[in-house]
């Protein structure tokens, strides 16, 4: 599609449609000259010209990328309006958007009824569930893995629930003898679970977790933040070697959070936060004597921590989803692509001389290292690599790096003698389907940086 194009008609319209309630004179505050901007613009675009290359493949670091044109012309076209989503007299069109929007993701997932809305992050959508998970539990504690995001540890804290962290397998995953021993305890009252740990895209085993918890009347939140998008591949007839088994259980869960602006091809930020049962809502409900008289049925921001939201970002993913449905034809293609290039580059490493893999990819992460005998030898060359890649003028290439404690490497490669308490590794979120062609390209690249360092 035409960007371009599609940029113009979208302020066509907003001109339009602004002209049936007459003309309104701008006010002199706040007008400012052509020239007058084309000086701060000049500036501007020099400053934003300091940034990665996100929308191409040679950018293999974190789990970022750019938006689809689509959403791209979604939230311009809203953002002239600028609806608040809080509210439906904030934004009539956009709250209707978002509706259909969550109700999309709840079927993506698996819930039945539900109850939730997008969120400015996964921060904010992980920070709802566990709100609502402690005032179901008053006095019972949250568990999680040692390898879960830092947020449920921090949530705790703000939440003044006690945190109980758990060890992981050896591929990264919640641990369930020390899941079913705290359980046992009584003292905790939700297990959080990730589907897709955000350093190496781990899955925990969603369907054992439902039963431990359940024995023990326990709820189960889901943190799929980054990898919830790929409850569409699990359901596909083709699943590219994805275990579609904890992504099925999820169904069976309380709660979730997703980010469409990882997998969801949205921009910054569009989280979302869906709890299985409706009546979850009223843990959340309040009112307002300046707001929420336009509709007798609940307003998002009824059933939601949050305040002010922008409507955009609803318009946004509406619209993406409108061309991109949720179903193994639509996202599924895409999310097909990036996992089967994450196994072919997993591949490649194990057949390289200059690299080994850290661990097999579950998702579209892969970690790998320059070959060492010693685990400060493996630090040293994999940050050696990501600096030159990154300095690199005539062909860079940007990756990120993933910290591993040495029980964890070892534990994994047990040859590499332990010098230091932990080394870097070098990752690669291979969250882009342009990457599936570029991984020639990129693997060499990597491997020749590998022999210089």
């Amino acid at each position: 599609m035409d960007l371009r194009h599609w940029l113009s008609r979208a302020a066509d319209f907003a001109d339009d449609w602004t002209e049936q309630f007459g003309p309104v004179q701008p006010h002199a505050s706040n007008q400012v000259s052509d020239e007058q901007f084309g000086v701060a613009f000049d500036e501007f675009t020099k400053r934003l010209s300091d940034n990665y290359p996100f929308f191409h493949p040679r950018y293999a670091g974190q789990m970022v990328k750019p938006p689809h044109p689509a959403a791209i012309i979604g939230y311009f076209t809203a953002m002239r309006f600028n609806p608040n989503n809080h509210a439906r007299e904030g934004g009539p069109a956009t709250t209707e958007m978002e509706r259909e929007c969550v109700a999309a993701l709840a079927d993506m997932v698996g819930f039945g009824p539900h109850i939730g809305h997008l969120t400015t992050s996964g921060t904010m959508a992980n920070l709802e569930a566990l709100y609502v998970a402690r005032q179901l539990h008053p006095g019972k504690g949250i568990a999680y893995s040692s390898e879960c995001h830092y947020t449920h540890e921090r949530m705790c804290d703000v939440l003044g629930v006690q945190g109980h962290r758990l060890p992981v397998d050896a591929l990264g995953r919640v641990d369930l003898d020390a899941l079913d021993h705290v359980l046992h305890s009584g003292q905790v009252g939700t297990v959080v679970v990730t589907a897709g740990t955000t350093g190496l895209g781990a899955v925990d085993p969603i369907h054992e977790v439902v039963a431990l918890a359940r024995k023990h009347g326990a709820r189960i939140h889901v943190d799929a933040a980054y990898g919830g998008f790929y409850s569409v591949l699990a359901r596909a007839e083709d699943t590219v070697g994805l275990d579609p088994r904890p992504w099925l259980a999820i169904a069976d869960c309380d709660s979730i959070a997703v980010d469409p602006h990882k997998h969801g091809l949205q921009p910054y930020g569009c989280g979302a936060v869906l709890h299985a049962d409706p009546r979850a809502g009223k843990h959340l409900s309040h009112d307002s004597p300046y707001t929420y008289f336009t509709d007798s049925a609940l307003h998002l921001g009824e059933i939601s921590l949050e305040c002010s939201r922008a409507g955009a970002a609803a318009a946004a993913l509406w619209l993406t989803l409108r061309l991109l449905p949720l179903t193994p034809d639509g996202f599924g293609r895409i999310l097909a692509a990036t996992r089967r290039a994450a196994v072919a580059f997993a591949d490649r490493i194990k057949a390289s001389g200059e690299l080994a893999l850290y661990q097999e990819p579950e998702l579209d992460i892969v970690t790998y290292f320059p070959t060492g005998t010693h685990l400060s030898t493996v630090d040293a060359r994999s940050d050696a690599l990501l600096r030159a890649g990154m300095a690199a003028e005539d062909d860079p290439v940007y990756l990120s790096l993933l910290r591993t404690d040495a029980e964890a490497f070892l534990r994994r490669h047990p040859l590499v003698t332990r010098d230091t308490d932990s080394a870097r590794v070098l990752r690669s979120a291979l969250i882009k389907p342009e990457a599936e062609g570029y991984l020639g390209t990129l693997h060499a690249r990597i491997e020749k940086l590998a022999a210089e360092v």
